[in-house]
């Protein structure tokens, strides 16, 4: 069991629970389950959200708990260190969430997180993820929000991403479009990649976070234009990262990131190393745009297309980035030319009076 954390200011901690491979299912998930709850009690907070990462979501996710007081997502993604499973949670003083229905949770401060869903229908992946982005529009109407305004960062885990991916697109531009989403005024930051829930039926699952609190002037959108292009060129519908500013700390949110250059192609096709040092250059550009290095990442997790190259970028995490919170997991990219792709969170103190703390 490998347990590493970041925390800011002791009130916010992000962990990523890692397995040793070597025993069966039980063992390990029952391990990390211990872990995840003795870390919470030394910590004295509680989890906001909880995404289990699982070779087999199918088989194992009955070996979870039933019952949480948090969002929660479960998804298979398998873990590449030979576990079966891997767990990131974040946990906040004095955190306190009730279940509004669908997978969401909502704070007293307004804040939503949304985890595994299975009230929209199994359909194509176009129309489930229209499903998906409505309801959370309806949530967040019901709570004072809109779509638009306050939705801060998306997940699509893709069945078959090479053939589904496709439908997710079309979906969510034509969502996004309706709620007034467009390249003129700003999209989400979001990852979309392989990966799939319990359910063998269902070709799409979705984890958000929204604040309903948030104010324009506390949002900004990071593009790093030196080194990537804008999404809506290649015809889809996401920021490349967003960073979010509160009276005591900035969050900085980066999408899936892979090798590309900012005319939109892929940097080094084949080459798994050359691939992970351009979309680690990518990453930096983006953090440095929101305010943040690689000193304030909170947990990254990467995304491997072939289970071969884990030892290669195995390698060059540990000398690289050796104290983040992190995994590295199979799922495919959603372009099968990048073999690589890797999403983070960063957290960094500010003083802000314009702003409530977070």
């Amino acid at each position: 069991m490998r347990l590493a954390h970041f925390d800011i200011n002791r009130n916010e901690v992000h962990a990523m629970i890692t397995c040793q491979a070597g025993h069966d299912a039980r063992q390990q998930i029952g391990d990390m389950i211990l872990a995840e709850k003795e870390l919470s009690q030394r910590l004295g907070m509680n989890a906001v959200f909880k995404r289990y990462l699982l070779s087999d979501a199918t088989n194992q996710s009955g070996l979870l708990p039933e019952h949480d007081h948090c969002a929660v997502s479960v998804i298979q993604q398998a873990p590449l260190n030979g576990s079966k499973a891997a767990c990131l949670v974040i946990y906040q003083q004095n955190a306190s969430f009730v279940s509004i229905g669908n997978g969401a949770w909502r704070d007293n401060s307004g804040r939503i997180w949304m985890g595994d869903n299975g009230s929209v229908p199994a359909a194509d992946s176009k129309t489930m993820t229209e499903g998906y982005l409505e309801q959370l529009g309806d949530i967040l109407s019901a709570s004072g929000g809109s779509l638009k305004d306050h939705c801060v960062r998306t997940w699509f885990y893709v069945r078959d991403v090479d053939n589904n991916y496709a439908g997710v697109v079309s979906g969510r531009n034509e969502v996004f479009a309706r709620h007034g989403l467009t390249a003129d005024t700003h999209f989400i930051a979001s990852t979309g990649i392989a990966g799939q829930c319990a359910d063998p039926t269902r070709l799409v699952a979705f984890n958000a976070f929204a604040d309903t609190a948030l104010k324009e002037s506390q949002v900004r959108f990071l593009y790093g234009n030196t080194h990537l292009n804008p999404t809506s060129e290649y015809g889809v519908a996401f920021e490349r990262g967003t960073a979010v500013d509160y009276g005591d700390r900035r969050h900085v949110y980066i999408s899936g990131t892979a090798s590309i250059d900012n005319k939109g192609n892929i940097v080094a096709p084949g080459d798994i190393v050359a691939q992970t040092d351009r979309m680690f250059e990518n990453i930096a550009v983006l953090l440095k745009e929101g305010g943040c290095s690689w000193n304030d990442v909170a947990h990254m997790i990467v995304y491997l297309r072939d289970t071969a190259d884990h030892g290669i970028v195995s390698r060059i995490l540990g000398e690289r980035f050796p104290d983040i919170p992190q995994t590295v997991v199979l799922a495919p990219v959603c372009r099968p030319g990048w073999l690589i792709e890797t999403e983070c969170f960063a957290i960094r103190h500010i003083d802000n009076n314009e702003y409530a703390p977070f």
